[in-house]
């Protein structure tokens, strides 16, 4: 059973940095991090494949998002710098048991999600 808790929003200005932290319980294959902005279709922003050790990310965070685990804690962790308000949404945590990532980080995808942590970035 795979269970994740997702810690580390707020609110920035823009500009600022946060990492948000997914404690994650259970064995899985591919881990990833979307976002839902108001209106807007859940996005996964960054994807880390559990096997090939290969990480994805979107062309809106590319550069700038950093997607990593820390073992010694047990999390799965999103380091966000240089924040913009496009940025801004709420941001899930999510995992499938099996199975390799699709780069593109289709929702659909993932069986488990975290409960989401609210980022607010202002200008």
């Amino acid at each position: 059973q795979v269970r994740l808790r997702e810690t580390g929003g707020g609110s920035v200005q823009a500009g600022g940095s946060l990492r948000l932290s997914c404690a994650a319980f259970g064995n899985f294959a591919c881990v990833a991090w979307f976002r839902e902005a108001p209106g807007k279709e859940r996005e996964g922003v960054a994807g880390r494949d559990e096997h090939l050790r290969w990480t994805y990310y979107s062309d809106s965070v590319r550069g700038r998002f950093l997607i990593s685990r820390d073992y010694s804690k047990g999390t799965i962790d999103l380091y966000m710098p240089d924040l913009k308000p496009e940025d801004s949404g709420m941001y899930f945590c999510a995992a499938q048991s099996d199975g390799d990532c699709n780069r593109s980080l289709p929702p659909g995808d993932f069986v488990h999600w975290g409960q989401g942590t609210q980022v607010t970035v202002s200008s």
